[in-house]
């Protein structure tokens, strides 16, 4: 069974359920939920992170408590969203076809290994990261390969997905990700500077002219490896739950 089977299949399951007269009305719904989910999401991103009321929450909730609260709200609203698009009406843009599956089939792998190696190592150029006082230029870790690893995952995944979901919904949502990834390494970067001053351009400087030999933590990378594939198994397994459609039975025949 394909996507596109399978979307157009719960289309057809959901014209027999609803009466002809109502489904136009059902289906302004769907794209109003799906509407009201983006503003959300946008407006968690946008208002929550930001004076004043960032500083009213942290003072409240301590630093550690906002950071939990607002990734859970987070995931909240991104399942919300997720789900949205799913159920939003389905206008094709491209045909599928069976090779599109596979993009984010493969590159899931390095997305959730860039975040094994990203999320929660010291990393003051970006947020994601813990101990950013403990930063060593000399041994950056992934900050070497790129400043903002966890917007390139995003990036990554956005991309990926957009390919075998030629619908409009799904190309919106996917695209403007994508869009907001590429935006907010800029944005973010600008804000560091702003906050970091002379620091900033100096930790950079120290870490490309890093040429210092030293040992290879094999144990840390091992460590982050294995939870990077631990984490791209659940999410293949967990897919059909949350976003309605198996990446593995796509690839059967």
């Amino acid at each position: 069974m394909t996507i596109r089977v399978m979307y157009i299949d719960g289309a057809a399951r959901f014209r027999k359920r609803v009466p002809v007269e109502s489904a136009p009305a059902m289906l302004s719904l769907n794209w109003l939920n799906f509407i009201a989910a983006f503003l959300v999401f946008f407006a968690s991103h946008m208002v929550l992170v930001r004076p004043p009321l960032r500083p009213l929450l942290v003072a409240f909730l301590s630093p550690r408590g906002f950071s939990l609260c607002y990734s859970l709200l987070s995931l909240g609203i991104l399942w919300w969203l997720i789900v949205a698009a799913r159920d939003a009406p389905y206008v094709a843009l491209w045909p599928w076809e069976t090779w599109q599956t596979y993009v984010p089939v493969l590159m899931m792998l390095p997305v959730c290994l860039i975040l094994a190696f990203g999320i929660g190592a010291p990393n003051p150029f970006s947020f994601g990261g813990r101990h950013n006082n403990r930063f060593d230029p000399e041994r950056p870790g992934i900050v070497g390969l790129m400043r903002h690893p966890i917007l390139v995952a995003a990036f990554l995944w956005s991309v990926a997905h957009v390919v075998p979901n030629g619908d409009l919904a799904h190309v919106i949502l996917f695209g403007t990700f994508a869009v907001f990834s590429l935006a907010g390494m800029k944005l973010i970067d600008r804000r560091k500077q702003r906050e970091m001053g002379n620091s900033w351009n100096c930790l950079l400087a120290d870490m490309k002219r890093s040429s210092r030999l030293v040992p290879v933590d094999w144990q840390a990378i091992l460590i982050r490896v294995t939870a990077g594939l631990v984490a791209y198994i659940v999410l293949a397994v967990a897919h059909p739950l949350f976003a309605g459609v198996d990446p593995v039975a796509t690839l059967m025949p």
